[in-house]
């Protein structure tokens, strides 16, 4: 009965830093539709393209992350007001340079980095597997974005 207790526990606390996860990502999601929308200059054409691949992306990780919480017995975040409440990632306003907008990208993907790697280490100590492997999977490919964003800059 105890190991029970312990599971719903750590349950708890993966679906609480899942939810605050969920929220970080539809902020990053909306700033990179700002960016897209906004961009303007030499680089206009190269990032609206991209920034609009981005928040396809991180779209459909909203999703998953969502899905995911429903799954493991949470309730998904959903209100724009929920988000703000707990979101690590800014609202950024205003952004018109396609390379500042880049670095913020950037800044904003490694803050998301660094709470995937957490996530993936909370799901891996209750052993949901499936968790891990969602986490795990998005850390590659973020990883991969921020090295080519970063090669873009230099």
């Amino acid at each position: 009965m105890k190991t029970l207790e312990k599971t719903q526990v750590s349950n708890d606390v993966l679906v609480k830093d899942m939810n605050e996860f969920l929220a970080d990502l539809q902020i990053y999601y909306q700033n990179l539709r700002g960016f897209h929308w906004n961009v303007k200059g030499s680089l206009f054409f190269v990032l609206h393209a991209k920034f609009e691949e981005y928040y396809n992306e991180v779209s459909e990780r909203a999703d998953e992350v969502a899905e995911r919480i429903l799954t493991i017995g949470g309730q998904p975040l959903h209100a724009f007001s929920q988000y703000l409440a707990v979101a690590d990632i800014p609202e950024v306003t205003d952004v018109h340079e396609g390379r500042k907008a880049v670095e913020l990208v950037i800044q904003q993907s490694e803050i998301l980095l660094k709470k995937m790697n957490a996530l993936k280490d909370t799901a891996a100590t209750i052993d949901d597997e499936a968790s891990t492997t969602l986490f795990s999977d998005m850390i590659g490919e973020t990883e991969k974005q921020i090295w080519m964003l970063k090669t873009f800059l230099s």
